[in-house]
């Protein structure tokens, strides 16, 4: 009962069997909030490798990054209503406090989320992993926990404010001991319609006897919601990441999607291998994406996004 409630309730911490058994694990949260001027990201987590447990904040901006490390009795979560906090921090749905004071860094401020709006769900697809997220051994769990959300309030970094009032939020999270060895990350919800908002990534899935390409993808214009997945029979005809823009066609039954990206600076970010937090990636925040969805060859929609989150990894 517990394992099916932790299934359908992705948000909540999944990780309490590994915090005892210290397992090589980890798990971290994904706060993106951008407006039309800036971006800030937040991943807070908690990491265990060979029996040494830490919590962590990262801290992803269009031009810096920053690493904070925390003991791991800093770390608290609350399953009703979902929370965690991180020292002072505080992340949920409804928000993020932040009050980061490390030897030459200050980050503080409070955001408040609203308007969260999220994709559909069934038994059968409890999260965009669709079936997979009940196969027990994954390598890496994904979950998405806010489509898109209004996001108002200030985060100062040092001497500079960040201000994000009419700004638009996304909320996910992974799980597991490490990140694919190859992956494309892709997101965006700053298009020229308000209520679109978007998520394509594409890796290399080991199993235990075999590995292969999985890819989940959805749009969500209005309510209306498209999806692109290995689990729905979509098919992946084009992924061309030497070129720039960047290039990813899907295609299910009568739908075809074809996905531009732009991809401009990024910042460091480090991500699980085995727990251990040592792999070094490269995210922009800032990346430009153009989408084009047709029906029997007819475009039926098309859109620009600025602050689009990406990361290619080998």
């Amino acid at each position: 009962m517990k394992k099916m409630y932790l299934i359908k309730n992705p948000e909540i911490f999944q990780g309490e069997n590994n915090l005892s058994k210290k397992n090589d694990y980890f798990e971290g949260w994904y706060f993106k909030n951008t407006n039309n001027e800036n971006g800030i990201s937040f991943i807070p987590g908690i990491n265990i490798e060979d029996k040494k447990e830490k919590a962590f904040i990262q801290v992803i901006t269009r031009n810096e990054s920053y690493y904070i490390d925390y003991n791991i009795d800093e770390f608290e979560f609350c399953h009703k209503p979902f929370k965690i906090k991180i020292g002072p921090n505080t992340f949920s749905k409804n928000g993020i406090n932040i009050d980061i004071n490390k030897e030459n860094l200050n980050i503080s401020g409070k955001i408040e989320y609203s308007d969260s709006k999220n994709i559909k769900t069934t038994n059968f697809n409890p999260n965009i992993m669709g079936p997979f997220s009940y196969i027990p051994f994954m390598e890496c769990n994904h979950a998405i926990l806010s489509m898109q959300n209004k996001v108002k309030g200030k985060i100062k970094i040092n001497n500079n404010s960040l201000e994000f009032d009419n700004g638009t939020g996304y909320i996910e999270k992974d799980w597991g001991t490490s990140f694919p060895k190859d992956y494309i990350w892709c997101q965006g919800n700053n298009f020229q319609n308000k209520n679109t908002s978007f998520l394509l990534a594409i890796a290399n899935i080991p199993l235990k006897v075999f590995d292969f390409r999985g890819f989940i993808c959805v749009l969500k214009v209005e309510n209306e919601e498209f999806k692109f997945t290995t689990y729905n029979n979509s098919k992946l005809t084009k992924c061309n990441l030497t070129n720039d823009p960047i290039e990813v066609v899907l295609k299910r039954k009568d739908y075809e999607l074809q996905v531009k990206t732009h991809i401009n600076s990024g910042q460091k970010l480090s991500a699980p291998v085995k727990g251990k937090m040592e792999k070094n990636i490269v995210e922009s925040i800032s990346s430009n994406m153009e989408i084009v969805l047709k029906k029997d060859d007819k475009i039926i929609f098309s859109d620009k996004s600025s602050n689009c989150g990406v990361e290619i990894v080998n």
